[in-house]
Order: C-alpha cells, then structure tokens, then sequence
C-alpha cells in the first residue's frame, strides 16, 4: 500500500469536492494502492471556541454580499460539474474546527477515520449542522461507532488538543499553504480538488499489473 496523506479542513468546500473526485476514481478501480490518513489544517484557526454567523464572516473576509454571492455561484457550477450536492448557502455558522480535527484524530485511532471525515462535511455541508458544537461532534462519533459518551467527555477536556496545534504548525512549516493538498507516498503533491480522471492516471501509474499480464 502507498500512503495518500490528506490535509484538509471540514469547512471547507473544496475539500468536500476534492473527496468526492477522489472517492470516484476509487469506486471505479477498488484495487487501489492507497492507505489514505486525514491530516489538520485550520483554514480559521483564529476563530472564538463558539464560531460566528458563515454569511458575516465571509462577507468580512472577502469584502462584501457581491463577492461572496460570486464565490459562492462558482462553488455551485464546480460542484454540480463534479457530481456533488452542495449549497454554500447551507451552513449557517463558521466554526471553529480544532474540535472536529481532534475528532478525525481519534477516528484514526479507532479505524473509522474515513467514515467520520465524511459524516462531518455531509453534516456541515449538506446539513447545516454546526460542527463546532460539541454535543454535535459526539453525535457523528457516535453516528460512526465510536463511543459517544466516551467522545464527548474527550472533547471537553483538552486531549490532543497542543498535538492537533502542532501537526496544523508542522504542516505549514513544511509547504501547505491551502487545502486540500495531497501527498502521495511521501513524496508528491497534489494540490487542489483534483478531477477523478487524474487521481485515475495517479492510480495507473501507481498499481502493479495483474500476475498473469506480466511477461
């Protein structure tokens, strides 16, 4: 197996759209070498505990109802183009995500890593809930089969919490400007959300032939 390090935050969309590409070259070739680990990055790290309303956030940070409604359009066309259901206009709250990275952390540790990453953004992004809730967090730990009482009593103490600050920290020191980015065998970089027909050529390139067509 070849390791696809995946650094990438819940909130955001282009991490949802870059894993729904990725998940569909897979499901077209499941003899793929990956063994795939989710990583930290805060795209908001400054964020209060608590968050702030998504629409005055946004409008804060990139000047303004008409930009926001511009990105927001293109988030739509890019995720229509790619198979994904996603309204921008969805969530009403822009968290802060450290908890829901503590919580992906310890998925990795019970085996579910994959099945939580996905419960969050669905949850975020298709649902609207607010993912830096802690009641809220525990009930995808829980979704996923992971202990829900045990999870939420973790995530109100700081466990992991300086380790999560850390990783976040050693990534940037080490080139990841933005997510989602994708390291593949500790050693190549894909940035972006990449299309399916690429991560396809990656697969290719990447898996051995079959026994029988070997010379």
């Amino acid at each position: 197996m070849i390791r696809l390090d995946i650094f990438s935050d819940p909130v955001c969309p282009w991490c949802f759209i870059g894993k729904a590409n990725l998940e569909r070259a897979i499901m077209d070739h499941p003899v793929h070498p990956f063994a795939i680990q989710w990583h930290p990055f805060q795209l908001n790290p400054d964020l209060p505990p608590e968050g702030m309303p998504k629409r005055a956030y946004l409008e804060a940070k990139f000047g303004g109802p008409a930009k926001v409604d511009a990105i927001h359009d293109r988030l739509r066309e890019v995720a229509r183009a790619a198979g994904v259901d996603m309204d921008p206009d969805i969530p009403q709250r822009m968290p802060n995500t450290l908890n829901a990275h503590r919580l992906i952390h310890w998925a990795g540790i019970e085996a579910c890593q994959p099945d939580v990453v996905d419960r969050l953004m669905r949850a975020y992004w298709a649902e609207g809930r607010d993912i830096g809730d802690l009641d809220t967090l525990a009930d995808i730990a829980g979704e996923a089969g992971m202990d829900r009482a045990a999870t939420l009593r973790l995530l109100h103490s700081d466990a992991d919490a300086d380790d999560i600050a850390a990783r976040d920290a050693d990534a940037r020191a080490k080139g990841v400007t933005a997510v989602p980015t994708f390291l593949v065998a500790q050693q190549y970089v894909v940035s972006g959300a990449q299309p399916p027909d690429l991560w396809t050529k990656v697969i290719a390139e990447l898996t051995p032939p079959a026994e029988g067509l070997v010379n």
